[in-house]
């Protein structure tokens, strides 16, 4: 009588379509496939959430197969027959109702197929010479049919952990960069909106959880990816425009060569060419330059003398800025036409900012209203721009707080050389202070 081949389990058990897919592969196996037991089932363990199986259920496989004496297991019948107190004690200890749970989780998962007897009990009846005609247990046929497919789903789990490894460490990376890079815009004082940008940052970040999938974690790094380029190009722009500062840094150069003799304006432009004209090499620099608008805050953290002059001593708008500017012109001594013509030529905005830089260095310039009609001929001829200024007096109110002693023993010898030369009454001062009608 041959050996009856058993697809159905014993009892109550149900019989199941997974359970037919898991015997018909099994089958399917060729007959001179070898598998290594122990590397298919670290496969199988790295894999477990794929194909469906717990850790204790891997705990019970792992020691049916040490039922089986041959590491290298081979086509065929590969049927182990444990008792129960037999599996128990090599699952260390594993109580019987949790046992007989997890061995139902080996079957669903197609690692393993029953075998079970008439009476459900699990032996093996061998011939005359001991070799094996019927078993009555647990098959192992499926370690050999699937060990490629356990293979590929290890290699797979392998690459989706090596790339979420690589997203959080992109992330981490990202974040770090983004909060350095937004601290040294605020603290070198680069033009540009940090307070938005914080918000942004805190905003994509808000929204990964603590445990966050591959692909949120993606999604996320590709939003600070975007606010990561976005911050680098502020900060590359006002580095290449602090590297103009031999060439193209204007307001050192204009306050130096802007020195007449005479205190007020005058009104003739002769004798000017030389300093309006400018070269090639400037026009291409200021075209260089951010194309963006200064913000006013930079604008007021470099000439921080013009809040005196706005009422309250606040400066909100451009508009209360434009309203200094008005002020400051006649105690500068610049004509209306010379600050008309500014405005027309620069426009408002811009206007304002280089009177408030010129009222900022008040006391390096000599003709502040011929200064400014320089500064006008040169945006007329794109070879002018606000940036410059403003950086330069950025750079010296950083440089001041660098080094504040050499700052103060330069002023104080500057002040007393000034003094042995003139000295200034306080009414006199209060005089210069008055608006002058042009």
């Amino acid at each position: 009588m041959t050996a009856v081949n058993v697809t159905t389990p014993f009892g109550r058990r149900p019989m199941t379509l997974g359970h037919i897919a898991s015997q018909m592969a099994a089958r399917a196996a060729a007959p001179d496939a070898v598998a290594h037991k122990w590397q298919v089932f670290q496969h199988i363990r790295e894999s477990r959430e794929l194909i469906g199986a717990t850790d204790r259920s891997l705990s019970i496989l792992n020691a049916l197969l040490t039922f089986h004496p041959e590491t290298a297991l081979s086509g065929g019948e590969l049927v182990v027959w444990p008792s129960n107190e037999q599996l128990m004690a090599r699952a260390n200890g594993m109580p019987a109702t949790t046992l007989r749970r997890h061995l139902a989780v080996l079957v669903d998962c197609g690692l393993i197929i029953r075998r079970d007897s008439p009476n459900g009990k699990r032996f093996a009846r061998k011939g005359r010479g001991g070799e094996v005609e019927q078993a009555y247990g647990f098959d192992l046929s499926p370690i050999v049919a699937r060990a490629e497919e356990f293979r590929d789903l290890a290699q797979a789990v392998q690459a989706e952990k090596k790339a979420f490894r690589v997203a959080k460490e992109q992330l981490t990376l990202l974040r770090r960069d983004i909060v350095k890079m937004i601290e040294t815009g605020v603290e070198e004082g680069v033009p540009g909106d940090w307070g938005r940008v914080t918000q942004t940052y805190q905003g994509i970040i808000g929204r990964l959880p603590r445990s966050a999938p591959r692909q949120l974690v993606e999604s996320i790094g590709h939003e600070l990816q975007d606010l990561w380029t976005e911050i680098r190009d502020v900060l590359e722009s006002f580095a290449k425009a602090m590297k103009l500062d031999g060439n193209e840094s204007h307001i050192g150069r204009h306050i130096q060569n802007s020195k007449p003799d005479s205190k007020f304006e005058s009104e003739h432009r002769s004798g000017k060419k030389d300093e309006v004209g400018g070269s090639v090499a400037e026009t291409d620099n200021v075209r260089s330059l951010p194309k963006r608008e200064l913000p006013l805050g930079i604008v007021l953290d470099a000439c921080p003398e013009m809040r005196e002059l706005a009422q309250g001593g606040t400066i909100r708008h451009w508009r209360d800025l434009l309203a200094a500017a008005e002020l400051a012109r006649p105690m500068l001594g610049i004509s209306r036409s010379a600050w008309r013509e500014a405005r027309e030529t620069m426009g408002e905005q811009h206007a304002a900012i280089t009177v408030a830089s010129i009222y900022q260095r008040a006391g390096q310039i000599n003709n502040a209203g011929g200064y400014l009609r320089s500064l006008t001929d040169r945006a007329k001829d794109g070879k002018f721009s606000t940036w410059p200024m403003v950086m330069a007096l950025l750079r010296a109110k950083l440089d001041e707080q660098q080094n504040p002693a050499r700052v103060g023993k330069l002023r104080t010898d500057e002040d007393a050389e000034n003094d042995s030369h003139l000295h200034v009454s306080e009414s006199l001062l209060k005089s210069l202070r008055k608006p002058k009608s042009w």
